[in-house]
């Protein structure tokens, strides 16, 4: 059978500037099975992740600087952490026209989504109850709504996002044009805090409707001090869960139905994609139930859950389909990247958290990869370590996710209230064009945009040990056949490679420069970089007895057994 299909040879990175991508085309003979890790369109993506407050200002004139003054105030709420460092627990002024205005640069790094920190409503004061520093591990005593997970109407937008001329709807719209899709963060285990408090707060507590009725009050009692009788108590259950935030009741239906309402509201004004907070807070029934909701409008609407979890036989439970299908963070591979790329640990952390051919996860090559976020603390290491973990994240299996900031260590190794979530601003968006970290993002990132293989091919591994790894990405399908042999060096030297196995006969393609690569006598000898990583690219899969009874072994593992 004969293809067509597009070669790809890019070239970047050459005396310090990226060159655009070029392409051309190749017809070759390829026959045969499928061999993918996925087909799940969202795999196309890279993903940027930004908390939305603290990204970039857009438009000053939606600070709402006077909101909650004089003692609970929103805007500009400084903090020092017990070591002494600097953050921030009110709002800054991110906003979605600070996104928009700078979709080009998230783009140009090889991004095809961007997934936002929830846009809901929440509280227009800071809280004034819980607990504060140094008084136990969920420190909220002062803190506002910035982050957006305090919802207390799940179907208007907060007010500190939105400007005149441009709404969630207005800035999918304006995403999409820039070829970015629109990751939307969803709550549906919790409201805003709801007890604790000295005196009852405006809104905090309370969940309203689409109309503005009030559906819901805690009314700033303990859990345990509800009413079952009460229908205003009735969202709740009436044991706690994270420090004092409401504890939705997923038994009720009415809260199932005020979800799935607002979320699919939000779909239809853009929203490509869910990420899900604090999956592992509610029963898989209800998300099963809420993903069948979602799906049966918008079928195969893509999911990913928050199972902040490091045991991958608790947090695979939540990709499995009769628990709703819904993808996760890969919180195990992320462990083991900041050992490998944090601390220096060897590639043969990560193989052993790959889970390429045991059926535990539904699928783990649509596992949401990635090395610190929001709430952890951002990944303690130098330029090259970050040049080292985005080199693994968009090559190796699963979907990469990078969050703010990290193109140029941000903030590295800094925790939640120091400095992990601290404002970027339009300065340092403007300065990090001429970083070495997001030059070299961006070089990878480009290249992933363009190969299926990588983006979706089963990943075959030659040896991940030490500071070396050798593994090819395979995919065909439907007339598109792409082999892709990833070698990455953490290393601070050079390393020769020699590739024996697998190799077959033919060329291959550099993706970094385009040049035609032969094998020898059966044998490829490479020398990547410190620091580095080579990709050659070949159309079609070698004609190799040994290759193809390990493709048919991991694309017939790679989903879940039910008889494991």
């Amino acid at each position: 059978m004969i293809y067509r299909i597009p070669l790809i040879a890019i070239a970047v990175l050459v005396s310090g500037c990226d060159n655009e991508p070029t392409a051309t085309t190749a017809t070759f003979v390829d026959s045969g099975q499928s061999y993918y890790g996925t087909l799940e369109p969202f795999a196309d993506n890279a993903v940027y992740f930004v908390v939305t407050d603290r990204f970039v200002d857009g438009d000053p004139g939606n600070n709402q600087p006077e909101q909650g003054k004089p003692d609970r105030g929103t805007f500009d709420r400084p903090i020092t952490d017990l070591e002494g460092r600097q953050g921030n627990i009110g709002y800054l002024g991110g906003d979605f026209r600070g996104i928009l205005d700078n979709a080009g640069y998230i783009a140009e790094m090889g991004f095809g989504a961007v997934w936002l920190t929830p846009i809901v409503e929440n509280p227009d004061e800071a809280f004034m109850g819980g607990q504060g520093l140094g008084e136990g591990f969920f420190a909220d005593k002062g803190k506002t709504g910035y982050h957006g997970y305090w919802g207390v109407n799940f179907y208007r937008l907060d007010e500190h996002l939105v400007s005149p001329d441009l709404d969630f709807a207005g800035l999918t719209s304006g995403l999409d044009q820039h070829g970015l899709q629109t990751v939307l963060d969803i709550v549906c285990n919790h409201g805003s805090p709801s007890f604790s408090m000295p005196q009852d707060q405006p809104l905090f507590a309370e969940l309203y409707d689409a109309q503005g009725n009030l559906v819901a009050d805690h009314q700033n009692l303990a859990p345990e001090n509800l009413d079952p009788d009460n229908p205003l108590h009735q969202f709740f259950h009436r044991e706690p869960d994270i420090a004092q935030l409401s504890n939705i009741d997923d038994r009720n239906p009415a809260a199932l139905d005020y979800f799935a309402g607002a979320y699919l509201q939000w779909v239809e004004q853009g929203a490509d994609a869910f990420r899900v907070d604090t999956i592992k807070h509610m029963p898989h029934q209800f998300w099963q139930q809420f993903a069948t909701r979602i799906r049966a409008e918008h079928p195969g609407f893509f999911m990913f859950g928050e199972s902040f979890e490091y045991n991958p036989q608790k947090v695979a439970e939540h990709t499995w389909v009769e628990n709703g299908n819904i993808s996760v963070l890969d919180f195990p591979g992320q462990a083991a990247a900041n050992k490998v790329f944090g601390e220096g640990a060897g590639f043969e952390e990560l193989a052993a958290q790959l889970y390429l051919d045991d059926g535990l996860y539904h699928n783990p090559y649509e596992l949401m990869t990635f090395y610190d976020n929001h709430d952890m603390p951002r990944m303690d290491a130098d330029e090259t370590g970050f040049i080292d973990a985005n080199n693994w994240l968009f090559t190796s299996r699963g979907i990469p996710v990078i969050y703010y900031g990290s193109e140029v260590a941000f903030r590295a190794g800094r925790p939640e209230h120091g400095g992990n979530r601290d404002y970027f601003g339009q300065d340092n968006v403007d300065l990090a064009r001429d970083h070495i970290i997001r030059h070299r993002l961006a070089r990878i990132g480009k290249l992933r945009q363009q190969s299926p293989a990588l983006q979706r091919g089963l990943q075959v591994n030659l040896e991940l040990r030490g500071d070396t790894a050798a593994f090819y990405r395979v995919y065909r399908h439907e007339g598109v056949a792409q082999t892709a042999l990833v070698l990455l060096n953490k290393g601070d030297k050079a390393h020769d490679f020699v590739i024996e196995r697998w190799l077959g006969e033919g060329n291959w393609s550099d993706a970094f420069g385009g040049e035609r690569v032969t094998p020898s006598a059966g044998t490829l000898r490479l020398s990547v970089p410190p620091h580095d990583v080579r990709v050659l690219l070949r159309e079609g899969i070698a004609a190799d007895t040994e290759l193809h009874a390990e493709l048919q072994r991991l694309h017939a593992n790679r989903e879940r057994r039910r008889d494991r």
